[in-house]
């Protein structure tokens, strides 16, 4: 019996596919990827400006002199708050910084939503690394990174009419008036349609999308969600055959991943969004770095040679509940107070076989 398959059309996602700025990973490649920055005016409704601190020194003391390139994949700028000018001024030593990293071998930058006018912007300090989206070739196989709101059709086609009115929303009545996470609410509805429509495309064309936009991190399709539920259950496959050591590893592991699930069932019901799978068998065709505005911390995404990982960088008082799913361990940058831990980490051969073999 055969199944039929339908495919369905993204002809905005199909398009940015074939235009997209093309790049060659090898061995020797070394990427950090940054999404959702919403760099504001410095005051109190910036929402960077928590999180600035960490994000200055990780890449002026880690991936800077590591010889990473940099990838600001969208919704750098606030634009929907603030203007460019008064952005600028604040954050003139970030965008020096940012610049440096052309001389680990590029600088690039898309655009999403927040920040879309920039493209006709020629006097913007990153215009010359501004790109529509990204295409890196690994091999004979494709990671296409782009922003991820070109995946709502209508935001696409319709963009500065919905970009004024939502500006013009946020910034004359819902602020004075004190309506607050109009966005958040604004977006989550839509956040899971979105993914699922790159997770479809990404699918169909055989290619990993690397996107943004919903500031959800996702490592191969899974949501933290799901990949808590995929490790425990991997860890009670392995306890049959452990020894009594090992089984007592296995067991506090067991325990603590337990606790860190219920934390997020209890925070996905509050912003309405549990999981990340689209299908029963989870296709690792998606990926997505998070955002830097966490409340505890930073998500990224790192590709070096073969491999790619999902990291979280945070600041050492804040974040002692946290528990790695790999158990790996959190290392400190210096005597910073920030630690990066690696929250999960494969090999790009293994994603693109996966991929070829189910998708």
């Amino acid at each position: 019996m055969r199944l039929h398959h339908h495919n369905k059309k993204h002809p905005c996602l199909e398009r940015l596919l074939k235009t997209a700025t093309p790049i060659t990973l090898d061995s020797t490649s070394k990427v950090l990827i940054l999404s959702d920055l919403h760099l504001g005016n410095g005051g109190r409704r910036d929402e960077f400006r928590r999180n600035a601190g960490l994000v200055k020194t990780m890449l002026g003391s880690y991936y800077l002199p590591e010889k990473y390139s940099l990838v600001l994949n969208g919704d750098i700028e606030e634009l929907f708050k603030f203007s460019l000018e008064s952005i600028v001024a604040e954050w003139s030593q970030l965008y020096d910084l940012f610049l440096q990293f052309e001389l680990n071998g590029f600088l690039l930058k898309t655009y999403g939503n927040h920040d879309a006018s920039l493209i006709e912007e020629k006097e913007y300090r990153l215009a010359s690394s501004m790109v529509n989206a990204l295409k890196f070739q690994y091999g004979s196989d494709t990671l296409l990174l782009f922003h991820g709101h070109q995946a709502s059709e209508l935001l696409w086609e319709t963009y500065p009419m919905v970009s004024r009115s939502v500006i013009f929303f946020i910034r004359y009545i819902a602020k004075p008036v004190g309506i607050r996470n109009f966005t958040k609410a604004y977006n989550s509805t839509r956040k899971v349609a979105i993914e699922k429509s790159i997770y479809e495309f990404s699918n169909q064309a055989k290619i990993v999308s690397i996107i943004g936009h919903t500031h959800r991190p996702l490592f191969e399709s899974l949501s933290k969600v799901d990949f808590l539920n995929f490790r425990i259950e991997e860890l009670c496959r392995a306890y049959p055959s452990a020894d009594s050591e090992q089984r007592t590893d296995i067991e506090q592991i067991i325990a603590s991943l337990k606790t860190e699930l219920e934390a997020s069932y209890k925070q996905g019901k509050k912003i309405g969004l549990r999981s990340g799978r689209y299908k029963n068998i989870t296709i690792p065709s998606i990926f997505n770095s998070g955002c830097t505005i966490g409340k505890r911390g930073i998500t990224a995404l790192e590709i070096e040679g073969n491999k790619i990982r999902l990291v979280y960088w945070y600041i050492g008082k804040q974040s002692r509940k946290f528990i790695s799913v790999r158990s790996n361990q959190p290392t400190e940058l210096g005597s910073t107070g920030f630690s990066r831990v690696v929250l999960n980490e494969d090999s790009l051969d293994y994603v693109f076989s996966r991929i070829r073999l189910l998708a």
